[in-house]
């Protein structure tokens, strides 16, 4: 099967990291939890990897420490897939989640005043989460600096090829940084898009999306293999209904499994235990 590639004419070190930079866990409408992620992650031979569940990032917070307890060879960055009024965007390298339904220019300038990155997710798709070209024109255009997407996902497994044409041809245009990535809600999808960059470490990748020196490079979803992951998520809320009804008839202070330890517990929290970090199930 083809891939989609970057051609954007920029010399590239011959010692690239490979980066994912859009992954689900069970913390949302993800159906692994992040110990597993982490795991899969080191085998296919990723340095870095963000965890970026839908309006929250308590999952991963809780992936960074089991990575770092577990001594892993893996940078894990804080990530959100924030839903704006503009469509969803990656904020990437956060220290809190930011508040969602505000416009994207809202969006992004939340991110950057916490120190973040910006890049909006799946865009230029005729679709309402995603960010379309005359807003990101404005967005570019505008005179303040702190409203201006870092740049944007090249690759998505999920969208179509003639529109991964066109995000190529808007980035070229635009000169700004492509970012590959897996939009992963199941395991076997992590890093089926990703980012290559000069260097190995979350921060050699940061500084390649800000000099925009990064390309992509993945392999689109099977046919059919949607539908699959589609009924593992109806299954999972179907669980996530059952342990969030249980605990509150036995008012036993759990609830619906966040993917990481102590993510049962009502409110959930990271809570270090004793197990070995990179097990691969790791939940509370």
């Amino acid at each position: 099967m083809s891939t989609e590639r970057a051609t954007v004419d920029r010399p590239q070190p011959t010692d690239l990291g490979r980066a994912d930079l859009h992954i689900h866990t069970l913390a949302s409408d993800g159906t692994a939890g992040v110990a597993e992620i982490l795991q899969q992650a080191m085998a296919i031979g990723l340095q870095v990897l963000a965890i970026t569940d839908h309006e929250r990032i308590d999952s991963a917070l809780a992936a960074q420490a089991l990575a770092r307890l577990g001594g892993m060879p893996l940078d894990v960055i804080v990530g959100e897939e924030i839903s704006t009024r503009g469509g969803h965007l990656l904020g990437l390298f956060l220290t809190e989640p930011v508040r969602p339904w505000q416009s994207l220019r809202a969006s992004i300038a939340a991110v950057h005043e916490q120190g973040g990155l910006a890049i909006p997710a799946h865009p230029l798709f005729p679709y309402p989460l995603c960010a379309q070209g005359p807003t990101l024109r404005r967005l570019l255009a505008d005179a303040d600096p702190r409203v201006h997407p870092d740049g944007l996902e090249a690759f998505n497994p999920t969208t179509l090829g003639r529109g991964q044409r066109r995000v190529r041809s808007f980035i070229e245009q635009h000169d700004l940084a492509g970012i590959g990535c897996s939009d992963a809600h199941a395991l076997e999808a992590v890093g089926q898009g990703y980012t290559t960059f000069p260097g190995r470490s979350a921060d050699d990748l940061r500084t390649a999306i800000l000099e925009r020196r990064t390309a992509w490079d993945g392999v689109p979803h099977p046919t059919g293999s949607q539908l699959s992951i589609f009924g593992r998520q109806l299954r999972k809320r179907g669980r996530d209904v059952r342990d969030e009804v249980g605990g509150r008839v036995r008012r036993d202070g759990t609830g619906r499994d966040h993917g990481y330890p102590g993510g049962r517990a009502r409110p959930p929290r990271y809570e270090p235990t004793d197990r070995a970090a990179g097990e691969p199930d790791a939940r509370g």
